[in-house]
């Protein structure tokens, strides 16, 4: 088993021969913090973000994803896979990592000019001058990065997540009041770039602190190779990734109107809640955990069948619970101006478990030291998925939509015959570990649609009402019935049993 050696001088090393038991313990408290602080987070962030859409029109909305283009594709260079490189690797010394701080300041720095000089080109690409002076302002947002990717690589190496949790609360719930009280101020489209300022801040000041790692810069980077190298294909996988990811908005922001991308982004944004908010916060933990064992190949494949199998226990009832109740949930919670978003968050949400399942793959095998096959899958996926955009867009939003589930199950099965065996895991296995959830939620959504057809008429929110409760309890009972012990092992896992 490989273990995480000494990263400065006044942190202590783990053990040369830490149990399996105490490595299961740490990564158990971690997902507890990390995913606990994130669920808390996100429950304030959400009752911000439904306010500031119900304040804000759709035209802001589709204003502010025509900055994301160049935001995202600019952050995929940010250094975040060189951060990462301090995490996988066995052993680091307290020069790289003040090489590593002196990269990321210098490449920020540069990933901000540029995007204050491209801000003009950008907003004549989008017919939108409104777009220049946002992309102008957000180029500050790049300063924060090096003091937040650094503390974060170290205490992730460290497994310390329950500081580096506490710093994302803190910072989630700053960027929420900000975000209420622009749109309350009447900033509008301003608002969306006033709360990641405030959050990204917030976050950098506290991770700085929580990592309490305060050293000078190194820009003699002399012996960084194997850091920039791991960096580098780190980078390129998620610049393929920026490709697939916003390929739908740089399409369709050339061809649709403001007011239609803004519903079809906020569409997406509901069907990804999961995937987007509370993955990558379990994905986090993985990365760290698989880096600890990512030598010992059966345990990888133990490791990851169990993740796997945990998260769609959690996702797939939601994900076609959203499909069957969108438009009821789109009353409820973003009221009559977005009821357009409810036909399109259904199509969307049934892609999403393919999707789900497609980004577990890469904190296994970037852990096992192979990113190139990450940035491999990401290229694919900027091929598939942007041809099914392309052709989607030439039917609206909906269009977008159906491309989605058609490209989706394509891109996961080329990404999974490629991943797979490196993981040391096969297809039959994963299906097979998560074919309890997909079929118990697949069950509770045909019940949930029986009913929801049968229902008379009432208000959206007894209507919402009642169809949750009741797919929660189809849901439940399914599990209870066909999976019993899966349930109890669940339970006790959680339980560190």
């Amino acid at each position: 088993m490989t273990h995480i050696a000494r990263i400065t001088s006044n942190q202590p090393a783990p053990p040369a021969e830490s149990p399996p038991e105490s490595l299961r313990s740490q990564v158990r408290s971690a997902v507890i913090w990390r995913s606990g602080t994130q669920i808390l987070g996100q429950m304030i962030a959400w009752a911000s973000t439904f306010l500031v859409i119900r304040i804000l029109s759709p035209a802001d909305y589709g204003l502010f994803a025509m900055t994301q283009v160049i935001l995202v594709l600019l952050n995929m260079l940010n250094g975040y896979g060189l951060a990462s490189a301090v995490i996988q690797k066995a052993e680091i010394d307290d020069r790289a990592v003040r090489q590593l701080f002196g990269m990321l300041i210098l490449l920020n720095a540069a990933l901000a000019l540029t995007q204050f000089l491209v801000a003009p080109i950008v907003a004549a690409y989008f017919r939108q001058p409104p777009v220049a002076d946002l992309l102008r302002v957000q180029a500050a947002l790049y300063l924060t990065t090096p003091f937040i990717a650094l503390p974060y690589a170290l205490l992730s190496r460290r497994m310390e997540f329950r500081r580096q949790s506490a710093v994302n609360l803190v910072s989630a719930v700053l960027g929420a009041i900000a975000a209420f009280a622009g749109a309350v101020g009447g900033l509008g489209v301003w608002t969306l770039v006033l709360a990641p300022a405030v959050m990204w801040s917030a976050r950098a000041i506290g991770m700085m602190w929580a990592a309490a790692w305060w050293r000078m810069p190194s820009f003699d980077f002399r012996g960084a190779g194997s850091i920039a190298r791991y960096g580098g294909l780190m980078a390129a996988g998620q610049l393929f990734w920026f490709v697939q990811s916003q390929a739908d908005v740089f399409v369709a922001g050339r061809t649709l109107p403001a007011y239609e991308l803004g519903i079809y982004t906020t569409s997406l944004f509901l069907a990804q809640i999961f995937v987007s908010k509370f993955v990558p916060p379990l994905n986090e933990v993985a990365f760290s955990a698989y880096a600890r064992i990512q030598d010992d190949g059966a345990s990888m494949g133990a490791a990851f069948l169990k993740s796997a199998q945990i998260i769609f226990l959690a996702a797939m009832p939601f994900y076609l619970g959203l499909a069957v109740v969108a438009d009821p949930l789109v009353a409820v919670v973003l009221g009559d101006k977005w009821l357009a978003t409810g036909p399109v968050v259904a199509l969307l949400a049934l892609a999403m478990p393919f999707m789900t399942l497609q980004v577990l793959f890469a904190p296994a095998s970037d852990a096992r030291g192979h990113p190139e096959i990450s940035a491999r899958n990401s290229a694919t996926g900027a091929v598939v998925l942007g041809i099914a955009f392309v052709i989607g867009a030439q039917w609206g939003v909906r269009g977008l939509g159906i491309a989605w589930i058609v490209a989706y199950p394509l891109y996961l099965a080329i990404c999974a015959r490629r991943t797979l065996p490196v993981i040391g895991v096969t297809a039959g296995q994963v299906a097979h570990a998560v074919a309890v959830p997909v079929f118990a939620a697949a069950t509770m959504a045909a019940g949930v649609w029986l009913l929801d057809h049968a229902l008379p008429a009432m208000s959206p929110l007894l209507r919402l009402t009642t169809l949750v409760a009741t797919g929660g309890g189809i849901y439940l009972a399914v599990l209870l019935i066909v999976a019993r012990d899966m349930v109890r092992e669940t339970i006790a896992l959680v339980r560190n049993r």
